[in-house]
């Protein structure tokens, strides 16, 4: 096998050969089985919208034995045909996409897949996030990688401006529905400022701190409660 393949952008007429490539090589490497059968699996493949994606196939000879999945952020897949690894097309497929996306981009690994992993860090992506799986369609623990481009502090700090619009949004539901909150203990209880539950605040920092488990216990009990104070304060307005 030819350490060096021919690699192109491919075309709708691929995306069957692209489908078979998938199958053979999911099922051979270190993941959690498929949820959806091959049929299913082969007819999700066939119908991308190569318009909104980038899907380079590598090809040895006229044979397509590996592909690279991108969208303007992610790399959603990347796949070596089992026959093929080991020739660097792994390597050469990544490389493409480095230099497609040289501002950065993510992708998601399941944390089982420990090759996939070591390959991506030699290639200079870092492991950022890690889950319980409960987001995808395994069930299982997966890991957010990013490869940070040219200048990977404005790579992270446009990851901190999307996280810090969430924050905004989610901040934005907690104080509504605060306030929907005090205005009913208010017409219940006859009371002008209900009193605090700590038994439930400690509940919400005991599942908060489940979540972000870097933080602990402590540091959430200080943001949890600046939440709350705040948001009473703003329902009193």
């Amino acid at each position: 096998m030819s350490a060096d393949p021919s690699v192109r952008l491919a075309t709708e007429a691929d995306l069957p050969a692209v489908a078979e490539v998938y199958l053979t090589a999911r099922d051979a490497a270190s993941m959690p089985p498929r949820v959806h059968s091959s049929d299913d699996a082969r007819a999700r493949v066939r119908s991308w919208d190569l318009s909104v994606r980038d899907v380079w196939v590598a090809e040895t000879g006229s044979v397509v034995v590996g592909f690279a999945n991108l969208t303007r952020t992610w790399l959603d897949g990347l796949y070596v045909a089992p026959g093929a690894q080991g020739a660097g097309i792994g390597s050469t497929l990544l490389d493409l996409a480095k230099a497609l996306r040289p501002h950065g981009f993510g992708l998601w690994v399941f944390a089982v897949n420990h090759p996939a992993r070591a390959l991506y860090r030699r290639h200079g992506f870092l492991e950022l996030e890690r889950t319980d799986g409960a987001g995808n369609e395994e069930n299982a623990p997966d890991v957010k990688m990013v490869w940070p481009g040219a200048d990977p502090l404005a790579y992270f700090r446009s990851l901190i401006d999307e996280v810090d619009l969430l924050l905004g949004d989610v901040l934005a539901r907690r104080v509504a529905l605060t306030r929907v909150v005090q205005d009913h203990k208010r017409a219940v209880f006859a009371a002008p400022d209900p009193s605090r539950d700590s038994a439930r605040e400690h509940e919400i920092v005991t599942r908060v701190a489940g979540v972000v488990p870097e933080l602990g216990p402590e540091r959430v009990a200080r943001i949890v409660h600046a939440i709350i104070s705040e948001s009473l304060d703003a329902s009193r307005e």
